[in-house]
């Protein structure tokens, strides 16, 4: 079967799109015709090794932790699934990706694919899906009423984060680039351009219960976003730590994200009940996930970016 692998770390070069023998499922595995997987920023920073001290991954590796397909084959033991199912998982971290014809998955990550979008697009739930309820959920703890800043709005996080979070009840201010105003307006924001930090939380209506920060900065950027949550708040997100201002009782948290099939159940109601919406900027083969990572690294990634399987 063909797959992306690569063989040592380093820049996109290492990438190949080669035939590799096509996996079998051991006891309490599925074998998985993928679909689709898709990129995330965090598949660079294992190809490049960054990862490795906390993450170490076995060489060749295939990346692409987000996976959509249908079931193939059933390993010993497996039950509440079945050959031709369609399915959805974010597969862990430091497995073997779904960037090939087929993948083993653990027969516990799976979960029932949307029955209202293609397959393929589905691809893009996942690992994306499960961090923004993460964020919001367990670590911002949000509640109905609150006032939420989202940073980074647009991106692919910060679009179901804002989404999730209006649906709760919160009262969301979505900071993100122009381009993106419309579509989260539909989603039911108030939007703001991208924050100028300079300016201060009350140039965009702050300072808010709950900071939602998905936009990498300096350690100088991290700390002046503190002074954008209340007295009290959480400032938590997927992009490094922001500094906590315990004599205003201002806490913080980092996302590490992990797979949870019953979230990733609830994400995929909410998908099929039109309570959630993807936003997929490009849909490209897999046998261009270099081209993809280069794209990403230079800063031409229109969005979230689905790889459909050969």
């Amino acid at each position: 079967m063909k797959a992306v692998r690569y063989h040592d770390f380093g820049s996109s070069e290492v990438l190949r799109y080669e035939d590799i023998e096509r996996p079998v499922p051991a006891t309490g595995q599925v074998l998985v015709r993928v679909a689709a997987t898709s990129f995330n920023p965090v598949d660079d920073h294992i190809r490049a090794g960054a990862l490795n001290a906390m993450l170490p991954i076995a060489l060749p590796h295939v990346p692409g932790i987000d996976l959509a397909g249908t079931v193939a084959e059933l390993g010993a033991g497996v039950t509440g699934v079945e050959v031709g199912d369609r399915i959805v998982a974010m597969l862990p971290l430091d497995a073997v990706g779904a960037a090939a014809e087929y993948v083993l998955a653990p027969a516990e990550a799976l979960v029932a694919a949307p029955r209202s979008i293609d397959l393929v697009d589905a691809a893009a739930l996942p690992l994306t899906g499960l961090s923004a309820w993460q964020v919001l959920f367990e670590l911002a703890e949000l509640k109905p009423g609150q006032t939420v800043l989202v940073n980074g709005a647009g991106g692919a996080v910060g679009s179901l984060a804002v989404q999730l979070a209006v649906d709760a009840g919160a009262h969301v201010t979505a900071a993100a680039s122009p381009r993106h105003a419309e579509r989260l307006q539909s989603y039911g924001a108030r939007v703001v351009d991208r924050l100028d930090l300079a300016a201060g939380p009350a140039a965009v209506g702050g300072p808010f219960e709950v900071l939602l920060n998905h936009v990498r900065g300096t350690e100088d950027e991290a700390a002046r976003l503190s002074g954008y949550v209340a007295d009290g708040g959480v400032a938590a997100g997927t992009a490094g730590p922001i500094p906590e201002d315990p004599a205003r009782s201002v806490r913080s948290a980092s996302l590490w994200v992990r797979g949870d099939a019953t979230q990733l159940t609830e994400l995929v109601a909410r998908v099929d009940d039109a309570r959630l919406r993807l936003h997929i900027a490009d849909r490209r083969p897999v046998a261009e996930s270099r081209a993809v990572h280069d794209d990403s690294a230079a800063g031409r990634l229109p969005g979230k970016t689905v790889l459909i399987a050969p």
